[in-house]
């Protein structure tokens, strides 16, 4: 059986974060939900330094990142998990509201696993959410550890 890892959101927006932890939910996952706020912090989620250095061992589930943060924006995030030989193979899925060719395009070049433009409708965002949850987190098969 797999352990059920936790789902990272990286989201500046507090009104975005607060509906897709509550369509994280609605899905009824039971993987745990982190929220960061910028991308300086989800490295170091992911890295397990400063505050989350005493963080239990192991990748989330999936990451779901989005591009405008600040600090760090999402695209330096995806471009440094890459880098990274223990988080290379993580699954990062863009979560957000730019629907610019160069984003889409560089998040591509840059190894993301999913890009996805947050609908403007709540509905559409509830049921997007959910539907990257359930297949990120539950349906997705990932390797074991090298």
């Amino acid at each position: 059986m797999t352990d059920i890892r936790t789902i990272l959101l990286a989201e500046d927006s507090l009104p975005d974060a607060e509906m897709a932890i509550d369509a994280l939910r609605e899905a009824n996952l039971a993987n745990p939900i982190v929220h960061v706020e910028d991308g300086v912090e989800a490295m170091d989620y992911l890295l397990r330094r400063g505050n989350h250095a005493d963080r239990p061992e192991g990748l989330p589930a999936v990451l779901l990142l989005d591009i405008k943060m600040p600090r760090m924006d999402g695209l330096e995030v995806l471009k440094q998990i890459r880098t990274h030989e223990h988080l290379k193979r993580m699954p990062v899925v863009i979560l957000s509201s730019s629907r610019e060719e160069s984003d889409l395009a560089r998040s591509w070049d840059l190894g993301v696993n999913a890009y996805v433009v947050k609908p403007v409708d709540v509905d559409q965002f509830f049921q997007a959410v959910k539907t990257l949850g359930t297949f990120w987190a539950v349906i997705n098969e990932t390797p074991e550890k090298e």
